[in-house]
This record gives structure tokens, sequence and C-alpha cells, in this order.
């Protein structure tokens, strides 16, 4: 893959203009219409996707993906503080968000990392850093782990990287694929999205408090049955048993950030891979929820500041603690 390029990318790119979506999603011209840093999105082919994606800022390339069913809105205060340092480069994943044409092999994990390659390829961009949320971060590690992605760090945001386990981890897939396979359930939860205060409650239920810009946000997403078709089908074919087999070979730097009031992905998840990965660095952010990015961007800015500033490329356990005082240092689940 080729070093990070600004080139104009001529006519593959349509800043200002995307199609009415099929499978109702949302649409560029509705629900897009004063979304988020719209004034940095394009769209562009690559890898058989009509990808929506919004780039910002100048220098080293820094990849953010968001996790499930979320999409770029999901970086709009954090992504301008980065870009003071960074070109900041973020997709809507396949299925999510404005971004369209995922078929049944793209949801899947394997499927989702190849073709977030294929983006990169056709932008000519390597990112340097790599931030992912939730299920966002196994996408960039399997990126990693298949040759997509040669970053010098990775950063997990409340990273959902092992199956569950128990009783949930019985239910919660064959639960998912049944719900994808039935095309009528992603329009009956649609419906339901499109209640704010049902969204407002999902999004407490994260154990992060965000404000009403926040919920209406995600209300607009989950009120369309091809965002949650999307959402349901990369549920469906989630597989974390391989990736989590897997990561014994990554050899990048890992820093896996936990937020103690999650309530959504336990820190235990991420301290047991910390354990297992001598590139691991677990820290973790007091009194913030699932969705820490979006509470508190700064203090997530600052963090990834001075990981991307450490000489090893990421702090070791027992060092200097970069996440500050709202920090309970390494290790901690």
């Amino acid at each position: 893959m080729s070093r990070p390029s600004h080139a104009p990318l001529g006519h593959a790119i349509d800043t200002a203009r995307s199609s009415a979506p099929a499978g109702g999603g949302p649409a560029w011209e509705c629900e897009g219409r004063d979304w988020p840093l719209r004034e940095h999105s394009m769209f562009l082919e690559a890898g058989g996707l009509r990808w929506h994606v919004q780039r910002l800022g100048s220098g080293p390339v820094l990849l953010l993906v968001h996790g499930t069913g979320s999409a770029t809105h999901t970086w709009r205060d954090l992504a301008p503080l980065l870009a003071g340092r960074f070109t900041i480069v973020a997709p809507d994943l396949p299925g999510h968000g404005f971004t369209r044409g995922a078929g049944a092999a793209q949801l899947s994990l394997p499927g989702m990392a190849h073709a977030l390659g294929c983006l990169l390829e056709k932008l000519g961009l390597s990112p340097e850093i790599a931030v992912g949320h939730s299920a966002g971060a196994a996408v960039v590690l399997r990126m990693c782990l298949d040759g997509a992605l040669s970053p010098r760090l990775v950063v997990s945001l409340n990273g959902a990287l092992l199956p569950f386990g128990g009783l949930p981890g019985r239910v919660f897939s064959p639960l998912a694929r049944l719900m994808a396979a039935n095309p009528l359930a992603a329009h009956l939860v649609a419906w339901h999205g499109r209640d704010a205060a049902a969204v407002a409650r999902l999004l407490r239920a994260t154990g992060s408090r965000l404000d009403a810009h926040a919920v209406e946000l995600y209300r607009r997403l989950v009120s369309h049955p091809g965002h949650v078709a999307g959402t349901l089908g990369m549920m469906a074919r989630w597989d974390l048993h391989t990736l989590g087999r897997d990561l014994a070979r990554l050899a990048t730097p890992l820093v896996l950030v936990t937020a103690d009031n999650d309530r959504t992905v336990s820190p235990r998840g991420a301290a047991q891979v910390a354990r297992r990965l001598p590139a691991a660095t677990h820290l973790s952010l007091a009194g913030l929820g699932h969705l820490a990015h979006e509470e508190r961007p700064e203090t997530v800015a600052s963090l990834i500041f001075r990981l991307a500033g450490a000489p090893a490329g990421a702090p070791r356990p027992g060092g200097d603690d970069p996440a500050g005082p709202s920090s309970r240092g390494a290790g901690h689940g």
C-alpha cells in the first residue's frame, strides 16, 4: 500500500452528492443535511461499495473506525481535535450510515476488514495510527493480522475483542442471525427507533451520558431499516473466536483503553487481552461509559496525542500514565 497522498481524487470522489439509498437507509439529502463535519464528507467507490468517508486535517494519517450501529457522527467532537496534528480518515462501515452496497460477506469481520483495506488503497493512504471503538477495534486488528493495515500503533477504545461468555454467548449470535434473516425485524426495530426517548434509554444503558443532539443523531440512524439491517447483519456474522486465537500473532503495539463505567463491553476483556499479548497495554478512564470519546473528547484526544508521541509507540506497564488524572493506570480491569 502506498504512502499517504494528498493528491486530488478526481472523478472517484463526489464530495457533495449521494444517490438515494436502497433498503431504507438514511438519505444524505435528508438525514445528512446537517450531518456533523459534512463539509469534510466525500463519496467514492471501492471494494464493491459506495463509501461515505470524512477526511480532515493534515499530518500523519490516523484512521478512525466506529463500532456496531454507529457512523462517522460518533467522531464529531474528537476528529476536529485530532485534526490539528493528523490527517483524519473516518468511514461509515459497510451496512452503516451512508455507505451503500454491502452484501452478506462484507458484513463479516474478515469481509469488513478486507473492504476497508480496499478503501484505504483507493485513497492511497497508509495510516500510521489506527483507532477503533468497540467492534471497530476488532476490524482494525483483523486488518493488521491480515496484512491490510500496518500502523505503528493501534488504540482500542472500549474494544469488543472477545466473544461473549456463558448464556449471553449462547443466545446472542443465534438471535442476531434469526433477526437478520427476517426482513421484518429491521423494520420493527426502525419503527421503535423513531422514539427519541427510547433511543436515549438505549444510550444511557451503555453507561454514557450524551446530550440531546447526540441522541437525535443516533435516532436518525436507527429509525431507518437499511441501517438497522446492516447492524443486525454485522452482529449475525461476527466471529470473535477466530480473532481471539489469531491475536497471539499481533506484532503491532496495542493500547487497550477502557472506561470503568462501560456497561456494554466489560473492561475485564481488555485486561485478559493485555495479559496475553506482550505488545499490549491496558489503561482505564474513570467515570466514563462505552461512548467515552463522545462524553469527553478532550480527554481521549489528549490520551491519543500522548500515545502517538511515545518513543516506542505505546507506553509500557509501570511507565508514566498517559491518561492523566482520569486514568487508573495500566493493568486494571
